[in-house]
């Protein structure tokens, strides 16, 4: 919302400077982001009169002008306006004055000096010279009032700021110059002084048939026939100037007192060339099939989602939100048909957003827009037209016809004293409150133990208690709120012992040389599909893009994504990991304080690694990351807990290079390297490895139990067993594991590592050699030969009965 601070001004005047109002406007909610001035500063400029206009001796395209500016001495300046005449009303820039930068960035100083060998005493201003416009085709033209030797900077109200609020959602009745005013005026006290205007005198009594066949989307519906107006009249530059002031565009006197009249009080309003107009109109939804041209060009198809003002033949407005182009003013217009209406903000929402536009109308409209005082702004727009359009015993003006269908029922709430002093944390008394709702014009009745309020018909951000309470704050102000420490008793909450934080794996990640990224909760619906097989995702009621509109399932598609973003940006080395949570259906989760029924949310942990093992360096040859690498990563982030790895199929994971993780035979995640296709349909020169595991089950650890460090030397024994090549390698071990839990002969192993894979000479082509090394120590004794040979003879015995292992010859 922009507006001027001078047209603020005439509504409510406190006395306090503009620094001061804007912080006081932003510390009550409506955050001033920008104060501007109106006009570039420049000195010396004056009002003035051209009073005789003559050739230039010595150029043809030159003039060389008699003016007046109220110095008592006519001044001679040449002049190469196209438009300079005598009579005319212009800006002049004495001799000594300075104009706004040029494109050189530096103010321009008027001096005398001569042209083509006549003297000028000063200059004659365009608009753009005095940074008021790009306009540059001649003289800045001034009205017949304007007063001669006047400062210009005074006389144009060049002395004015620009203020741009951000205004929340729920401050609709903001948007309009009065409604900032009445919140001035209640924040400091100072009285409000709304528009004034004479009702004009009704001529005639034609009315227009209208019919409201949709009391949901329209609930008031006022509108009168004018005739006789003169579309061509300009618009006063007092009008034009407080237009461009809050960023609109003079387009012609019709358009700009509606748009004035919006900006002013908070009501869009249309007007209709009424003679284009067949029948009456009909304010009702909208039919599959049909379409409208509107005013911007656009021609949409609307359905029974979007209201519509239709007439006889056609639809010529889309309700609330844009008028059409069949029925739009021009400058031939004659007859005219003035609409205010009230719109239900639900029927609105959402609607422009559908064909990829806004409007200054919508917006209003769909947060709600005074529903009591349409005949009383069709009055104040009759008015202005009837004085700026209107022709001297030609203008003809019908009765206003109001049409109340369906209007909201305010309900007086109930706010309590106590609880407002208690949420504030300012011990308020009654009469307090009571002036308060008194200076934002709320109707209330006192009770015991505090006030029924019945929100105005302008504030629809008024529902429950705590709106009340939030005006009561505003009010009152935050700033006058003290600071004080809360008073309860503190007590240190100890982390269980078992487990570690969300941050503690963060930091572990890092120092394994992975940076984290934070990625959107929503992903585009195919990398659900491509990454997880997913296709049925969790959608998005109101998606913030179009490329967000599902919940992810998997982390792996998002730090794909981060790949891609850093490549395309030369950089070949990335390793990024993300914690944050996943969304899946699960029927058995119900409601609670941090769940929603039919939704499981956990949190997983996910790294990616893509590119060469390390940066190129003389100490290591270059290599590219592989799955073994990233599997070590894994490993050291669960260590010293021992995970399983076994192969397993995944949508988005190589399906040779793959594996489920399990924990204590519990599954809690996948690794791999990503699948060649969608390598290939992502653009990615090398397969990146990716991990995802369950965060609950990384953060949990096994506390540190206390066992006795043997004192006597260890013994290593290697073992080099075929076995076929389907046999993987974990089959073996876990034979080893479960040997050594139940043979006591076994218990001395303390260690098993498998060392070397061999394929090749001396050995069938489908089996392979596998080389164990197994690390023996007795706490109590020197280990004997005998006694490590025993058992490394079991665990080759349990080797052999299992998968018929033998030892390599």
């Amino acid at each position: 919302m922009q507006f001027s601070e001078n047209w603020l001004r005439t509504m409510v005047d406190p006395k306090m400077t503009s620094d001061e109002l804007a912080h006081m406007l932003t510390m009550a909610g409506l955050e001033v982001e920008e104060v501007e001035p109106v006009a570039k500063p420049f000195s010396n400029v004056v009002v003035a009169k051209v009073l005789e206009v003559a050739k230039h001796p010595n150029a043809d395209r030159l003039n060389v002008c008699q003016v007046d500016a109220g110095t008592g001495t006519l001044l001679n300046i040449v002049c190469g306006a196209p438009n300079v005449r005598a009579g005319m009303k212009v800006a002049c820039a004495m001799a000594g004055a300075v104009l706004p930068p040029g494109a050189d960035g530096k103010p321009f100083e008027i001096k005398v000096g001569k042209l083509r060998g006549v003297e000028s005493q000063g200059m004659l201003c365009s608009a753009r010279e005095l940074g008021l416009s790009d306009e540059h085709a001649g003289l800045l033209d001034l009205p017949e009032d304007a007063l001669v030797g006047q400062n210009f900077r005074d006389y144009y109200l060049l002395n004015d700021l620009k203020f741009t609020i951000k205004l929340t959602p729920n401050k609709a009745d903001c948007l309009s110059v009065l409604g900032v005013a009445r919140e001035v005026s209640a924040l400091t006290g100072t009285p409000l002084k709304e528009p004034t205007f004479t009702p004009v005198q009704v001529n005639s009594d034609e009315k227009l048939p209208v019919k409201v066949s949709a009391p949901d989307l329209c609930g008031r519906f006022s509108g009168r026939v004018i005739r006789g107006v003169n579309a061509r009249a300009a618009t006063p530059e007092w009008m034009k100037r407080r237009l461009e002031r809050s960023g609109q565009r003079s387009v012609s006197a019709l358009v700009d007192i509606s748009n004035y009249v919006m900006l002013e009080l908070g009501r869009p309003t249309h007007v209709f060339d009424l003679d284009k107009i067949h029948g009456g109109l009909d304010v009702r939804w909208g039919k599959k099939g049909e379409s409208l041209k509107l005013l911007n060009g656009n021609t949409v198809e609307v359905d029974e989602w979007v209201g519509v003002i239709a007439d006889d033949r056609a639809i010529e407005s889309l309700a609330g939100i844009m008028g059409g182009d069949d029925t739009a003013v021009t400058l031939d217009t004659q007859n005219i048909y003035l609409e205010a209406a009230f719109w239900w903000p639900q029927a609105i929402q959402g609607r422009s957003r559908r064909y990829n536009f806004s409007t200054d109308a919508g917006h209003r409209f769909e947060r709600g827009v005074d529903y009591a005082t349409t005949v009383e702004h069709i009055e104040r727009i009759t008015a202005l037209i009837v004085e700026i359009c209107g022709q001297k015993d030609k203008t003809i003006v019908g009765p206003i016809d109001d049409q109340i269908v369906n209007l909201p029922q305010r309900k007086p709430l109930h706010v309590r004293t106590a609880r407002a002093a208690r949420v504030i944390g300012v011990p308020l008394e009654a009469a307090q409150i009571a002036d308060i709702f008194t200076r934002l014009g709320l109707e209330f009745t006192a009770t015991e133990d505090g006030f029924d309020v019945t929100p105005p018909s302008f504030r629809f951000d008024i529902e429950i208690e705590e709106d009340l309470i939030e005006e009561i704050a505003r009010v009152y102000g935050f700033e006058n709120i003290p600071s004080v420490a809360p008073v309860a008793p503190n007590e240190m909450r100890i982390a269980p012992e078992n487990r570690r934080s969300l941050f503690t794996v963060r930091r572990q990640l890092a120092d394994l040389d992975y940076q984290e990224v934070v990625n959107y909760s929503f992903v585009e619906e195919a990398w659900e599909a491509d990454f997880c097989g997913n296709t049925n995702p969790i959608r998005l009621l109101n998606p913030i893009a179009s490329q967000m509109s599902v919940m992810r399932s998997s982390l792996v598609a998002s730090l794909v994504a981060n790949v891609r973003y850093n490549l395309n940006r030369k950089i070949s080395r990335v390793r990024v990991f993300e914690t944050g949570a996943v969304f899946l259906r699960d029927p058995a989760v119900q409601d609670g304080p941090l769940t929603v029924a039919g939704f499981n949310q956990p949190k997983r942990v996910a790294a990616l690694a893509y590119g060469p093992v390390a940066e190129e360096q003389w100490g290591q040859a270059t290599r590219n990351v592989d799955f073994f690498d990233v599997k070590a990563d894994l490993e050291a982030l669960f260590a010293p807990r021992q995970l399983r790895f076994e192969k397993a199929e995944h949508p988005a994971l190589h399906p040779g290079r793959s594996a489920k993780v399990l924990l204590d035979g519990r599954e809690v995640g996948f690794i791999g390297e990503l699948h060649p296709r969608l390598q290939q349909k992502y653009g990615l020169s090398l397969a990146p490895v990716v991990f995802e595991v369950d965060a609950e089950a990384l953060q949990s650890r096994q506390v540190p139990v206390y066992r006795e460090i043997s004192k006597f030397p260890p013994v290593t024994r290697d073992l080099a067993l075929v076995v076929p090549q389907a046999l993987p390698a974990q089959e073996l071990l876990d034979v080893f594991v479960a040997e050594k839990a139940s043979n006591p002969e076994c218990g001395i192993v303390q260690a098993i590592v498998l060392f070397d894979e061999y394929r090749g000479k001396g050995l069938e082509n489908n089996e392979k050699s596998l080389a164990f090394r197994f690390t023996l120590q007795d706490t109590q004794t020197t280990l004997q030969d005998d006694k490590v040979e025993a058992a490394i003879a079991a665990l080759l015995d349990a080797a052999t009965k299992k998968h018929g292992a033998k030892l390599r010859a």
